[in-house]
């Protein structure tokens, strides 16, 4: 086992290195520049050389591959530059909003999880039965629902309710905080977009649960379990649902790697600053640095959790073996 993980770390390196490579170049095809948008944001022409020097101070007047060499330098010591657009460091930049979407995909992650495992097992295990339609109800409608619709829904719940027993509407605080400063604060803030989010996420897992363990119930081994006499829950738990949790994993790695920095439209209805608002933002302002940074922490991020993915196979599945 500890030689696959050196393994899939060294394979680590060559893929941030083409993905380093790929999003280089994809950002400087893209029509535009930092400078001119900069200078010219007043209307009129620019002197060019104010120009000159702008470009000079950020460095897009360096040839292709000195930029490329000093972007990769950067990433070796988790030194992103500094953001074209603010001119501050980049690596101060993503901190509290990288705390802030940490956050909010561990609680979704975990929200899922609590829904979506036992209901897929019980939605299993009691196939076509009442119980089977409603978690199946369930999970469509969150398949269905998107995640910042569902946000509006409970801000608007949230105006309702509390105008109804205060007499004055309650939001969600608006102003970050982290949670080992003021957890009552924090998850009052949190809580909403995490719940919001976690539906849906754990409505995919709970359908894959769902079809995973249907498909192991009716192995020859949890057969054969029945007929030696084997209790139905010691079944369930000990031979077909960790076995049946493979696939569920897979889908729970990817989601969480894509919470990390897809919850654009969902940052902006709770509005949270998050890795998301912070996306559209540098991409809007031609930032090259501040883009180039978030697009190889969210791969780096990606790499990482599939890694954790493969050890959680190994230790779920005895019979997978990665030293063969």
């Amino acid at each position: 086992m500890l030689g696959y993980i050196v393994k899939r770390v060294l394979l680590m390196i060559p893929t941030l290195l083409g993905a380093a490579i790929l999003v280089f170049l994809l950002m400087r095809l893209i029509p535009g520049d930092i400078c001119m948008l900069r200078m010219a944001s007043g209307g009129g022409s620019v002197d060019p050389t104010v120009l000159r020097n702008c470009r000079a101070e950020i460095g897009t007047d360096q040839p292709m591959l000195a930029q490329f060499w000093v972007f990769i330098k950067g990433l070796a010591v988790l030194d992103f530059g500094q953001s074209m657009w603010t001119g501050r460091p980049i690596i101060d930049e993503i901190g509290l909003r990288f705390q802030l979407s940490l956050q909010v995909a561990i609680m979704a992650t975990l929200t899922a999880i609590a829904l979506a495992i036992p209901l897929g097992t019980i939605s299993a295990v009691k196939q076509n039965s009442w119980i089977d339609y409603v978690v199946r109800t369930f999970s469509i409608a969150g398949v269905a629902m998107p995640s910042f619709w569902l946000g509006i829904l409970i801000i608007l719940g949230i105006l309702i309710t509390s105008k109804a027993w205060f007499g004055t509407p309650w939001m969600p605080p608006i102003r970050y905080v982290p949670l080992w400063v003021d957890p009552l604060y924090n998850l009052s803030m949190l809580i909403w977009p995490a719940l919001a989010t976690g539906y849906r996420y754990s409505a995919v897992a709970t359908r894959m649960t769902r079809s995973a363990m249907l498909e192991v119930l009716r192995e020859d081994y949890v057969r054969t379990a029945r007929a030696k006499g084997v209790f139905r829950k010691l079944i369930v738990r000990r031979h077909a649902l960790r076995n049946a949790l493979l696939p569920v994993i897979t889908i729970i790695g990817i989601e969480f790697a894509f919470l990390m920095g897809g919850l654009v439209v969902t940052e902006q209805v709770f509005n949270l600053n998050g890795l998301g608002k912070l996306f559209v933002e540098s991409i809007t302002n031609y930032d090259y640095n501040m883009t180039q940074a978030l697009v190889m922490l969210v791969v780096g991020i990606f790499a990482l959790t599939n890694l954790v993915v493969d050890i959680l196979y190994a230790w779920l599945d005895p019979r997978i073996r990665y030293n063969r």
